[in-house]
């Protein structure tokens, strides 16, 4: 099965597919391809004749078809990308009966967002046969880190260890946004130069002080009045610090802290856990505070929290009034 990374490489070589049916739940993957498309095939001087764009809500099959039938005017190819597909409302067997035998000089790009794109139409399976099909998940919390490491490396820069964890916490799982902060960097450093956490701060306003990963090194540590001066921070500013990420944060770094406690060797901390080396002093320290019960505990208290904060559970659903709860639960085992 063909991967973005693969696709992308192609792409980049000139070598395209007639067909690119693309669909799920990260928007992200399914831009990137389209505008690495349009950068491969579509130049100033072309893009009025051999450049066609529909929206789903706007077109039909029959009409994407007719255009793909034509023959480019000044490009070796017509692309003609619909956006928005999933809103077309009528049958998508026109398509599927062109990629029979699609116009070799045509490049027709399908962008179907939000759902995966159902396996048994008769478009995928005509798609899977003379063209591409991706279909794209949200990248997990855990593997957001390396995914921004990675396009840290393709801007031509490097990224310090905590600002790295800092853009993590702080942009969540939305590559979209990673990737437009990550372009601010590339416009105001030079090649190989680091992104700093006080780079972070800088340019995206997140405070190196008050975030949710000095919350987790607070908490860690037992410091309680500089975890409830990090909380009153976070509360005042709380469409900076949403309360999913925190407890996710938090969830997180108990969950690791709970699987450092059972490991025999210490030395392999890095590699288990999936952290970068220079934060295994992090969870050192937070075992000499938490033991392995307490750890499981702490783990059950951010679970009630996250239940109270979705209104599941009864009383209060304040951003400042759940932290302050969770700090008092955790302080108190």
């Amino acid at each position: 099965m063909q991967t973005f990374e693969t696709v992308i490489n192609q792409i980049n070589k000139n070598q395209i597919a007639p067909f690119y049916l693309l669909s799920g739940t990260e928007a992200y993957f399914i831009d990137s391809i389209e505008k690495a498309i349009y950068n491969q095939v579509v130049t100033e001087e072309t893009k009025d004749f051999d450049y066609s764009l529909f929206y789903g809500k706007d077109t039909t099959a029959v009409e994407i078809i007719d255009t793909a039938k034509r023959f480019p005017m000044l490009s070796t190819f017509h692309l003609i990308v619909v956006r928005e597909a999933q809103y077309i409302n009528q049958s998508l067997d026109p398509i599927a009966s062109y990629l029979e035998n699609p116009q070799p000089q045509s490049i027709i790009v399908f962008c179907y967002k939000h759902r995966s794109f159902d396996k048994r139409k008769k478009l995928h399976q005509l798609a899977s046969k003379a063209g591409v099909v991706l279909s794209f998940r949200p990248l997990y919390d855990n593997q957001i880190p390396k995914w921004i490491q990675s396009q840290t490396k393709k801007h031509k820069l490097s990224i310090s260890p905590k600002a790295l964890v800092l853009l993590a916490d702080y942009l969540g799982s939305d590559l979209l946004k990673i990737d437009k902060e990550l372009e601010k960097f590339k416009l105001i450093l030079a090649e190989g130069e680091e992104i700093t956490s006080a780079l972070v701060e800088k340019h995206i306003g997140l405070s190196k002080d008050f975030n949710t990963f000095e919350l987790q090194n607070a908490i860690g540590t037992r410091n309680i009045s500089r975890s409830f001066q990090i909380v009153q921070y976070m509360s005042r500013n709380s469409k900076n610090h949403p309360l999913p990420v925190t407890l996710g944060t938090l969830h997180s770094f108990f969950q690791k802290l709970l699987k450092y406690h059972g490991l025999l060797k210490k030395t392999e901390a890095a590699s288990v856990l999936g952290i970068n080396p220079y934060f295994v002093k992090d969870y050192q320290e937070a075992a000499k505070y938490f033991s392995m019960r307490q750890t499981s505990q702490a783990l059950h208290v951010i679970f009630q929290a996250d239940l109270k904060s979705k209104g599941i559970t009864g009383g209060h659903n304040q951003h400042g009034a759940i932290l302050k709860d969770l700090l008092l639960r955790i302080f108190t085992l």
